[in-house]
Parts: structure tokens; sequence; C-alpha cells
């Protein structure tokens, strides 16, 4: 099973706060790791997402692997200018790459992943998310986040 989760750091223990501002997204982020086994692989572009999927493993008791996994986490997300208070404040191609990204994972223009803050260089070579189970499928504050799984043989 391979899961995609964002690397947003609001996921991350250090940032926990009495009111948790992205609840929703936390629940499918667990949800979609604890589907992966006991023994994850982690495939991150950044230190951050690293730290991201290994807090969400260590919380639904599973264990971070180099090797004999039992799923494959990918840390990654879309455009971060999707709204003026975005990250990366509005970029008008926010939205037509992230819809590209929603039909497939290949031949991502790089460059233009770059110049939106997206966290694409982990996706390439996923299935489409349309065969995948998206749990989660949003922007908040401005950036888009995917949680999805796919059952792979």
């Amino acid at each position: 099973m391979i899961a995609l989760v964002p690397g947003v750091p609001a996921l991350l223990p250090s940032y926990a706060s009495l009111e948790d501002p992205v609840a929703g997204l936390r629940a499918a982020c667990l949800g979609a790791v604890a589907a992966l086994g006991p023994r994850v692989r982690v495939v991150a572009s950044g230190p951050t997402g690293a730290r991201v999927a290994q807090a969400l493993a260590a919380a639904v008791g599973s264990e971070v692997v180099a090797e004999e996994e039992t799923g494959v986490l990918v840390v990654g997300n879309g455009s971060a200018k999707r709204t003026e208070r975005a990250p990366g404040h509005f970029d008008e191609r926010a939205e037509a790459f992230d819809a590209s990204l929603r039909e497939s994972f290949d031949g991502i223009d790089a460059a233009l992943a770059d110049d939106l803050w997206a966290d694409t260089a982990c996706l390439a070579g996923l299935p489409p998310l349309a065969e995948a189970e998206v749990t989660y499928d949003d922007a908040p504050f401005g950036v888009q986040y995917w949680v999805a799984t796919w059952d792979v043989a």
C-alpha cells in the first residue's frame, strides 16, 4: 500500500495547541498512515516532510524503516499560492497546476512546481489520484493538500 500525505508542519507535535487548526487533515493523515501497517518506508523530499512522516508513524504506532516495509508513505503537496493569504501569496497558475496534478503525477514541470512552492519531487511515478482512495482534498491556508491511499500489488 502507498499513502500520500502533506508535509505540513502543523501536523508536528511541537506545533500542537489547545485548538487543532488542521483537525480534519490530521485525522485523514493518521487514518492513511495506520493503513500502511507496522513498518513504513518514508519517501520525502526534505527534512520537514521526513519529520512529519516520522511523527505520523509514531502517532499510529508504526516504525519507520528502510526495507521490508508493509507500506510506503509519500510526503508532498500541491501549490502554496492558491490565495492572497497563502504562504507564497496568490499566483493565478496555482489552481490549474493543482488540477493537472489531480490528473497525473507524471511529467510534473519542476520549474513551475518550484515557482508555486509545490512539494512534488516525490510524487512522480505515483498512480493518479483517480485510482486512489482520497480522504482529503482541500487547500486550507492557500496550500493544496491531498491525503490518499493506493492499494498496489
